[in-house]
């Protein structure tokens, strides 16, 4: 178990576009994997991009509703719908804000065995899929707030 630093608030990391991943090998299914072992160790996460622990590589990982995911240069392939989401982020603790996202959403990726899946998420996985792949282009949810909802603690 690998539990690596998170970046918070101002962090340059965050805007920084990720790099494709040009193989899957044991090095990235290491990165993979202690990102997972990071997200299960906040408690309350949903799923984790690889800047957000200071990786500039096209990774995320996700365990949300019952979906556990590691996916390699994910995009997403299609959307639908409109939903209202409270969403926050591991990166910005403290922040709470209401965001508009769609409904139903398709991403293409690779898996960590390097194999191409095609993965579909309603609600809070679309959700998450969005939030994380925007992490990977340098957004934050904070870019897509309709309002700030609260602050905690």
């Amino acid at each position: 178990m690998a539990i690596r630093n998170l970046r918070y608030n101002d962090d340059p990391v965050l805007r920084k576009k990720c790099k494709e991943v040009t193989a899957v090998n044991d090095k990235i299914r290491q990165i993979l994997d202690d990102m997972l072992d990071t997200l299960h160790s906040t408690g309350n996460g949903a799923a984790l991009a690889a800047n957000q622990v200071g990786i500039l590589k096209r990774l995320v990982v996700i365990d949300c509703d019952d979906c556990l995911l590691k996916l390699v240069n994910p995009v997403i392939i299609e959307s639908s719908g409109l939903q209202e989401c409270g969403e926050a982020c591991l990166s910005f603790p403290n922040r709470c804000v209401k965001t508009r996202r769609p409904q139903k959403v398709t991403i293409q990726a690779l898996n960590e065995q390097g194999e191409e899946i095609t993965v579909t998420g309603e609600n809070r996985l679309a959700q998450c899929f969005c939030h994380e792949l925007e992490h990977l282009d340098g957004e934050i949810f904070l870019d897509q707030a309709v309002t700030e909802t609260k602050k905690e603690g």
